[in-house]
């Protein structure tokens, strides 16, 4: 083996290295995102909220069921990210990396750009084997932002991922719901179905001025196609 795939090797085991556990970054994320509430909520609707028939269906694991399983296409190596398009919603938007801020917790893209989201470092990159996880912003002080139609989209809609190494990471939809914060399904949410999988995260439910919205829209994807 030459010098240079030994470099690369140790620097992937690096970086597998220092991800956080999963139950620490389901912990930190529901935590982090608790805390990036930045949206007025005084719109006369408020963003929309998933319809319960856009809730996976629990009765069977999707991330091994017949498609996953002999579907799926090959995990990708690791790449970072830099665009996320949502046809469904007209998302097209620059994605920048988050990490843990100096209190533990996932930080944000910054709420004054309302067409930008975040891909947290401590996961996977969107295509590789395992979980991989972008948020951004529901709404901020001047209206609606980047994921502020989160909520409307169906099964079947598609995440397209677009990595630094000239690929695009193709999702298709096949769940999404609106979680309490206080009731958040962590090992649900983040936990790896050994193919690769995405969530796009935003702020959702309730809103009060006091506390902000009480929930989480969460997306949940699988990769389905590599172009």
């Amino acid at each position: 083996m030459y010098a240079s795939e030994w470099a690369e090797l140790a620097e992937e085991e690096e970086r597998r290295r220092k991800r956080a556990p999963w139950g620490v970054i389901a912990l930190v994320l529901l935590t982090g995102l608790a805390l990036i509430r930045n949206g007025s909520g005084e719109f006369d609707i408020g963003p929309p909220q998933p319809a319960s028939a856009a809730a996976p269906d629990t009765r069977t694991d999707p991330g091994t069921d017949t498609f996953a399983a002999a579907a799926a296409p090959a995990p990708l190596p690791f790449a970072a990210v830099d665009r996320v398009r949502i046809p469904a919603i007209q998302v097209d938007a620059p994605v920048i990396p988050v990490g843990l801020d100096a209190g533990g917790l996932v930080d944000a893209p910054p709420p004054e750009d309302p067409n930008l989201a975040g891909w947290f470092t401590g996961a996977v990159s969107p295509g590789e084997k395992g979980t991989s996880v972008i948020v951004g912003h529901v709404d901020n002080q001047q209206g609606p932002a980047v994921f502020y139609g989160l909520g409307a989209l169906k099964k079947g809609n598609r995440v397209e991922v677009l990595r630094k190494d000239g690929k695009t990471a193709v999702f298709e939809i096949y769940g999404v719901e609106v979680f309490e914060k206080s009731t958040f399904p962590s090992d649900r949410v983040y936990g790896s179905k050994g193919t690769p999988e995405l969530r796009v995260i935003t702020c959702g439910g309730g809103f009060s001025k006091q506390n902000g919205y009480d929930g989480n829209v969460v997306v949940f994807a699988r990769l389905v196609t590599v172009d």
